[in-house]
């Protein structure tokens, strides 16, 4: 397992510097062979590290070290979206989230891999706990970075799966919120329906404190305390024929471990209808995603992989009737999840993925248990802290309300002591 270097940041370790030099020397000793990193400047962090000492303010994350994902853009970092056809992009100013993390007192400490634009084709970063394995995707970098000890915490992003998929294959905690709750401006993005700004961490206390500093939203930083038996429904969705073995006996795991903890967890089936999510999923992410990357299909297709040239043509630009369709019926799978699901529990306990992390990096793994949360713009977060037989991680996912984040932390919170006693 990765060496636990969560603590190492700002005053507990001496120093926002003395945090960011251990990161740099994690990073010196580890990138060559896991590489999490698409851009990093070691002056310009420990600069910012010294800054953050200096400071009279105390501010909410104060010399913390945050990496950013390469989809989101930086004014004194460059930008490539994963993309040949950016290599050498310097955006002039920051994203949304990206202020807003260095207005708390962050300290970017650089740009972690990403699939190409966010898709498929996949960055040359391994997982940290397997080098065979996929880390994951798009948010690879991010997820192994963070498993890795290399940063305190990183953002990602999430148009199917692409938090909480590699937060289960890396062993950390995966946090996306309710769509829309950060500001996705100077997020390259790939489809408007689903696009949403999570992070990756190694707590949910940490993974919120992130969160709160990003979105505006400082109520997220104080975690409630959940009802002292929460309702829980166990979810094993329309998909549960593609979980594998390790993945079913995780839920099993988690749901016996939180019935102890004292909750109560009933089995939650859904309606017909919602087995149509994966696929509505898919024509809404080929659509948007062709008509987002139209200047560079139009004008550079030659540097684009062949995965994603082959993934728009499985869209026809003069029909927009079955994208129109899946709209629909993820609108109105959202207000079942609101109206029925949700006025009988807290969340929803289901898969975060298939099983463990794949052999092999050709590919980043099946989001089948994350795109149906993804498309009703629900918070999901990812648990670690369960393994499958070769050793490797399988977390398993809560989901909440949409626009109740702060109820399903609270919930994430109390798994994860359930789920570690003792740690």
């Amino acid at each position: 397992m990765a060496t636990d270097h969560h603590g190492l940041e700002g005053s507990a370790a001496g120093g926002a510097e003395a945090a960011v030099r251990t990161y740099l020397d994690r990073i010196a000793t580890r990138e060559a062979e896991i590489h999490a990193w698409a851009w990093l400047d070691p002056d310009l962090a420990l600069a910012a590290a010294r800054a953050a000492d200096a400071a009279s303010e105390a501010l909410p994350l104060g010399g913390r070290a945050i990496g950013i994902k390469d989809v989101l853009d930086t004014a004194d970092m460059p930008t490539a979206y994963g993309s040949r056809i950016y290599e050498d992009h310097h955006p002039r100013w920051d994203a949304a989230c990206v202020a807003a993390l260095r207005a708390a007192g962050a300290i970017i400490l650089g740009k972690t891999a990403t699939t190409e634009f966010a898709a498929l084709h996949p960055a040359r970063t391994v997982n940290p706990l397997d080098p065979a394995r996929t880390p994951g995707g798009s948010s690879s970098g991010s997820a192994a970075a963070v498993a890795d000890g290399m940063v305190w915490a990183a953002l990602g992003t999430q148009t199917a799966g692409s938090v909480i998929r590699p937060a289960s294959f890396c062993g950390v905690v995966g946090y996306k919120p309710t769509f829309g709750t950060v500001n996705r401006s100077g997020l390259k993005p790939l489809s408007e329906f689903t696009d949403t700004i999570g992070v990756l961490a190694r707590t949910v206390t940490d993974a919120a404190s992130v969160i709160a500093a990003a979105s505006g939203r400082p109520e997220l930083r104080t975690l409630g305390t959940p009802p002292a038996r929460p309702r829980i429904a166990l979810c094993r969705t329309p998909y549960w024929e593609q979980a594998e073995a390790p993945a079913r006996e995780a839920l099993a795991v988690a749901a016996d471990r939180f019935r102890a903890a004292g909750a109560i967890v009933v089995d939650c089936e859904l309606p017909a209808a919602c087995e149509g999510l994966a696929d509505a999923g898919l024509r809404i992410l080929v659509r948007e995603a062709r008509q987002a990357l139209a200047h560079e299909l139009r004008t550079s297709p030659h540097l684009l992989s062949t995965s994603l040239r082959q993934l728009f043509e499985r869209d026809d630009p003069n029909d927009p009737a079955p994208y129109d369709a899946a709209r629909r019926l993820a609108m109105e799978c959202r207000v079942f999840f609101d109206d029925v699901v949700f006025s009988a529990c807290e969340a929803i306990l289901t898969p975060s993925t298939p099983g463990e992390a794949p052999i092999g990096l050709t590919s980043t793994g099946s989001p089948i248990f994350n795109h149906l949360w993804s498309l009703i713009h629900v918070p999901c977060v990812s648990l670690p802290g369960l393994a499958g037989p070769s050793g490797m991680p399988v977390g398993v996912q809560l989901v909440g309300q949409g626009g109740r984040d702060g109820a399903l932390l609270a919930v994430a919170k109390w798994a994860e002591q359930a789920l570690s006693p003792g740690d």
